[in-house]
């Protein structure tokens, strides 16, 4: 009787994890059953062959290549195996494949699978020869002599690189095993060979698929998969740390979960074992005692939700076509075109007039190369259109629409995103939610709350993750923290009363030196707004910027700080403002921002002969949230290109002279291309205004967040700004960041007041809410929270910090790493120096905190 293990990257990469292989195998042998090994290559290995193909084609291998060599001969040392005489073989054929690649500069899908298969290939040569030292009876297999493709009728690219096998039970080949006389069979995942006898790939993360082929193939009594979680969750457990284990499920169940996106499956590894009723295991290769999920067949007995999933990488195709409905054929006309293309879709959604789709960037190794030709062949039908990157939102369980009545409180986080597809599964056994893919994480994290808050251990819930490795690792630094170093002033201001907001005049003059060194950029301006502190004020007016208002207010409290300042320094950019809001700023003697057409109609005696800004829509946002996009036409600023005719008619009308144009594209952007493209998009719009000397590209400057977190390259958008500067030198640049310039100088301080389990959440009460930090609860933002009492101390809970206000939506973070925290203990939160003070209030009648500077 066999048994197939199948082991991925992470758990074939070290002596360690091939000794836990030789101990598992000695206790399969030692039940009486005939173990099958298959192997991925190690961990990252088959990336690099990925690039190694693209870099052949430029001659640019040679590092990759020895990184590859290097990788292995390593590895080989460490298992005390002959490195040389193993792996010349497959050695030799990279070099002679790379060096055929930078020559003829081609890389088809025949050389690519050739390249990618020696991952594996070599990754098993040195475990079966490891085993064998271990007094192990060992017989290598090429998995190729043991899995055919079937024809596919489709490309080469998929024919070569997403193949498919047959999977019926295969006596002869059974025979063939046993008849071997070795007591382990070690072979490789992910490879296959079609009837020319050419090596063919199964796909990105087709070794679990090639592991449940052999298992039906062998009629085997089980299917183990190894690797580095012990099985499927209620969510994924690197993101939400408390989601628990799903110790039993159904095919189905397993199925949809994999395909909608827990990655320790494959979704295409359960057909061929549950075809055959081949008990599937997910074990944990670094525990090999753990429990772990056990797929079976298995009736639902009842309605439940046993997991919320998130697929990223997920590009959405609508095809609009009036004439579809009623019309005979019309669905059959746009599938063919999909399978034409050797496309697989994954959710479909119709109505009279549209039909949209969703494809898995993955899984169907979809390039532009293969989206162009789909389109073209679309629009013989339809008006094609796509929405890309999204992400899949999925609630996974049993007779899901018998839940509907229950889900109400979950469905209600859908209510202010963006939902470009709503899915019920005809299984009953999934519903999903497309929606932009910057989202995806929020919701899954949220939803779980909602739905697992106090889920009972029974046969199918098991222990949550932090109970499994009953350990809690604390949260890295993010780069730049200076808090630590000041550790002991803050803890001084904070036992004089919290909450309080501390700002350190070192971070606000480093941060506006970084901009000011930008010599793309004539003039910086500060956004106001983002936290009108007088001393953090006067910081800037001292480095010499310029200051953004977008009130009467703000105007006031500058220039009552600041009588004798330059006018030329303050621009003045209200939106959906009164008359007399315009006649304060021009009053003021400020440069006056319009960001709409009907106050020049309305009130064209305060405007006329005035010189304006004029703020633009570009027609798309960013951003880490959209309440925080600033363009597009779901925002409410800027006036849109579409009315440009009438905005000229006016302006001559009214003699304005248009001197500068203004854009906003959101907050927190990570990419220096936004800028770029504004630029772009304003000279275009300047063309219609010769007087136009300014281009002011607004702000958004994204800051880090989480550790890991890359900050903006402002070398690149320096660059990116220089080349534009090059083709239109006529203009000035402006740009007026806010929160880049505060954020990171920032901290609330604030004290515990209690703590409280409920089930198995922990949360800790302290006297800052919503009313002193609102970024979290409007925005879903993330802040570092850290014990400041306790600095240095291991984490011991994973805890919900919550305020004292009275609603449900009072946070300031989920599932937070802390020491163990008291009441009386001072919290410090991050990046709190923008937008906090600036966005509070006293509901409840609590207080909003006090500000200090150190300096």
């Amino acid at each position: 009787m066999f048994v197939v293990l199948k082991y991925g990257g992470t758990s074939v990469s070290t002596v360690e994890r091939w000794s836990t292989i030789a101990s598992v195998v000695r206790e399969r042998l030692a039940e009486g059953v005939e173990p099958v090994v298959v192997c991925s290559a190690l961990a990252g290995i088959s990336d690099r062959l990925e690039q190694l193909v693209q870099k052949a084609l430029l001659d640019e291998h040679h590092g990759l290549l020895d990184e590859v060599r290097n990788r292995h001969l390593q590895l080989a040392g460490d298992l005390g195996v002959p490195a040389e005489v193993l792996l010349r073989e497959w050695l030799e054929l990279l070099e002679r494949l790379s060096t055929g690649l930078s020559l003829t500069g081609e890389a088809t899908p025949r050389l690519q699978a050739q390249v990618m298969a020696c991952g594996e290939l070599m990754a098993t040569r040195l475990g079966a020869e490891y085993l064998r030292g271990q007094g192990l009876e060992v017989r290598w297999w090429d998995a190729r002599t043991l899995l055919r493709a079937v024809p596919s009728g489709t490309g080469a690219q998929r024919a070569y690189l997403s193949a498919t096998c047959s999977f019926e039970a295969d006596p002869e080949q059974q025979s063939r095993l046993r008849g071997s006389g070795a007591a382990v069979h070690l072979t490789q995942g992910f490879i296959a060979s079609n009837a020319k006898g050419e090596t063919v790939l199964l796909g990105r993360g087709g070794s679990d698929t090639s592991a449940a082929y052999l298992a039906a193939r062998l009629e085997a009594s089980r299917l183990e998969i190894w690797t580095d979680v012990p099985g499927m969750y209620t969510a994924d457990p690197r993101h939400v740390p408390t989601a628990r284990m799903l110790r039993l499920l159904d095919y189905q169940e397993a199925q949809e979960l994999a395909t909608v996106g827990a990655r320790v499956l494959h979704p295409r590894c359960l057909e061929p074992v549950r075809q055959r009723s081949i008990p599937l295991e997910i074990r944990c290769t670094q525990e090999p005692a753990m429990e772990g999920t056990r797929i079976v067949s298995r009736a639902a007995t009842r309605g439940q939700v046993k997991a919320v999933s998130s697929k990223s990488g997920v590009i959405l195709i609508s095809a609009e076509a009036l004439g579809m409905w009623q019309e005979v054929g019309f669905l059959a006309h746009l599938f063919d075109c999909y399978q034409r293309h050797g496309l697989s879709i994954d959710l479909v959604a119709t109505s009279e007039t549209n039909v949209t789709v969703t494809l898995d960037v993955k899984t169907n190794a979809l390039e532009r190369t293969t989206l162009e030709p789909l389109l073209a062949d679309l629009s013989q039908f339809c008006k094609p259109d796509t929405v890309y990157p999204c992400a899949t939102v999925s609630l996974v369980g049993t007779r899901i629409r018998s839940l509907l009545h229950r889900l109400g409180p979950a469905l209600e986080l859908f209510e202010e995103e963006r939902v470009h597809l709503v899915s019920q599964a005809a299984s009953d056994l999934n519903l999903t939610f497309v929606v932009d893919e910057d989202q995806a994480p929020k919701l899954l994290s949220r939803l779980h709350a909602l739905l697992f808050s106090q889920p009972a251990a029974d046969e199918v819930f098991g222990p949550t993750w932090q109970e499994q490795f009953q350990q809690i690792e604390p949260e890295a630094e993010v780069g730049g923290d200076w808090w630590p170093r000041k550790r002991d002033q803050l803890l001084s201001i904070a036992a004089e009363g919290t909450p309080v907001y501390v700002y350190d005049r070192e971070v606000l003059e480093q941060c506006a030196r970084e901009l000011l060194g930008l010599e793309s950029i004539d003039r910086l301006l500060y956004s106001m707004k983002a936290n009108s502190n007088a001393e953090v004020l006067g910081v800037f007016h001292e480095l010499g910027l310029s200051f953004e208002c977008v009130s009467p207010g703000e105007l006031e409290w500058l220039l009552r700080l600041y009588p004798d300042l330059g006018r030329d320094r303050v621009l003045y950019t209200p939106n959906f403002a009164s008359r007399e809001d315009y006649e304060a700023g021009f009053r003021a003697g400020a440069r006056v921002t319009l960001d709409n057409l009907e106050p020049l109609e309305t009130w064209p005696d305060v405007f006329r002969g005035r010189e304006l800004f004029l703020r633009m829509d570009p027609g798309e946002g960013g951003g880490h949230h959209r309440h925080v996009r600033t363009a597009g036409p779901l925002s409410k600023f800027g006036i849109s290109p579409d009315r440009l005719a009438r905005l000229r008619e006016l302006v001559k009308g009214l003699d304005i002279q248009v001197v500068g144009l203004h854009a906003h594209g959101g907050s927190g952007i990570k990419g220096t291309q936004k800028w770029a493209s504004i630029a772009n998009f304003l000279a275009r719009i300047a063309e219609s205004f010769p007087q136009v000397r300014v281009l002011d590209l607004g702000g958004g400057l994204s800051v880090p967040e989480k550790a890991g977190d890359a900050p903006l390259d402002l070398r690149e958008l320096d660059e990116r700004l220089l080349a534009f500067r090059r083709v239109h030198p006529q203009f000035e640049l402006w740009l007026e960041p806010g929160r880049y310039l505060v954020a990171r100088a920032g901290v609330l301080l604030a004290r515990v007041n209690q703590t409280k389990i409920k089930g198995d959440r922990i949360f800790v009460g302290v006297d800052a809410g919503m009313n002193c930090l609102i970024r979290p609860a409007l925005y879903g933002a993330y802040h570092r929270i850290v014990n400041l009492s306790r600095w240095g101390q291991p984490p011991a809970v994973l805890a919900d910090v919550v305020g004292p206000i009275c609603e449900t939506g009072d946070f300031l973070g989920h599932d937070r790493r802390l020491p163990a925290t008291v009441p009386g203990d001072v919290l410090l939160v991050g990046n709190a120096g923008a937008y906090g003070r600036a966005m509070s209030s006293d509901y409840n009648l609590r207080p909003r905190g006090g500000e200090r500077l150190l300096v």
